[in-house]
């Protein structure tokens, strides 16, 4: 199959960020973080990639712009591909695991003032469908955030869940090729 037949999706994980509560979009770098946003440049720029978005979040944002510089591209930032809103306040940090368990288990369900995985794997592939339309044919990157991510790969193959979620790291690369009827071919790691 010639490369023209199908579009190629590059999800980009977030590299390592500075946890503060309460700042989720403000989130810079650690310094590990810069070091693997220069790897994940590195790694993706012979790809000879076409179109950026990402995800508004700064960590995702920091973590292709070197790329996109490299490519002299710019980087669209679309809010429908933020990370699942989890809860204003109900979700402690200790239980945070047991939480994203619990999401995964029953897509349907939310915590008070988060996302369902139905809403946000919606909304999240509402904006893929979009970028599809636009850049059929195209080598995309998008940077994402690990939950997301899993959320879209799950509506394309519904094995993708918390198993897959949680052996996800900061960074990770998942190229996800579809054919020209969007129909998903592969998903493939490209993070070592």
């Amino acid at each position: 199959m010639s490369a023209e037949a199908y579009t190629s999706l590059y999800f980009v994980r977030h590299v390592e960020s500075r946890f503060i509560e309460g700042q989720e979009r403000e989130r810079g770098l650690t310094e590990q973080g810069d070091l693997d946003a220069e790897k994940v440049a590195q790694l993706l720029h012979k790809e000879d990639v076409e179109v950026f978005y990402s995800s508004p979040y700064l960590r995702a944002v920091h973590t292709i712009q070197r790329l996109a510089d490299l490519c002299k591209k710019p980087v669209l930032i679309h809010e429908d591909l933020r990370e699942r809103a989890l809860s204003v306040s109900h979700v402690k940090r200790d239980d945070f695991l047991e939480a994203k368990r619990q999401l995964y288990h029953d897509a349907s369900f939310a915590f008070p003032g988060g996302e369902s995985g139905i809403e946000a794997r919606a909304r999240a592939i509402n904006m893929i469908e979009q970028m599809l339309d636009e850049h059929r044919g195209k080598k995309i990157v998008i940077g994402t955030h690990g939950d997301i991510m899993t959320l879209i790969f799950q509506h394309y193959n519904p094995s993708y869940g918390f198993d897959f979620w949680k052996g996800t790291t900061m960074p990770d690369i998942y190229r996800m090729d579809l054919d020209q009827a969007d129909k998903m071919l592969q998903i493939t790691r490209m993070w070592e």
